[in-house]
């Protein structure tokens, strides 16, 4: 399989085939800013509490409700942050498997 041509990096400037040393740690340093000014996972709402349900619903609905395969992952369909009261009501879940969420759900966040 041939390989791809390099170009040049618009962060350093010098010719890559692949994603340069420095900007793959500015990405790095980005993330590590964003991942700082973020909430723990139990001030968003994904205490313990949390846990159990996902786990429960999960064994009840083991299929992703987008596209029918194995679903490793529970989705609020309205978000913690629009509706907080309905955090732990199951008619608010559903099953989803990481390509989908990933994706189309987190596509449809970014619409919201």
């Amino acid at each position: 399989m041939p390989s791809r041509a390099p170009s040049v990096c618009t962060h350093c400037g010098e010719p890559h085939t692949g994603i340069c040393a420095k900007r793959a740690a500015a990405i790095a340093a980005r993330k590590a800013r964003a991942d700082r000014r973020r909430p723990s996972s139990s001030e968003r709402g994904y205490d313990a509490a949390w846990e159990k349900l996902r786990a429960d619903y999960l064994a009840a609905y083991p299929s992703c409700a987008r596209c029918g395969q194995k679903a490793h992952l529970v989705d609020h369909k309205i978000t913690i942050a629009k509706a907080p009261e309905r955090r732990l009501d199951p008619s608010n879940l559903q099953s989803l498997c990481t390509p989908c969420h990933s994706s189309w759900k987190q596509a449809q966040d970014r619409k919201a």
